[in-house]
């Protein structure tokens, strides 16, 4: 997956086709996630040296 950052701008470009599935399901979670005033949260800490994971939590909506 190729991630790319312009100013407050992110884009994600999946590589494969699993990607491709993955992106579509995370954009679908994002719309719901407007619609219902939630939000995306980081989770922890991500360090590349220590891990290959940036985990994110959706709070809010309630």
């Amino acid at each position: 997956m190729k991630i790319s950052i312009d100013k407050n701008l992110v884009g994600f470009t999946p590589e494969n086709e699993n990607e491709r599935v993955e992106l579509d399901r995370l954009w679908k979670i994002l719309v719901d996630c407007v619609k219902f005033n939630m939000k995306l949260v980081p989770v922890g800490e991500y360090v590349p040296e220590m891990t290959d994971t940036a985990r994110f939590a959706i709070e809010g909506g309630e």
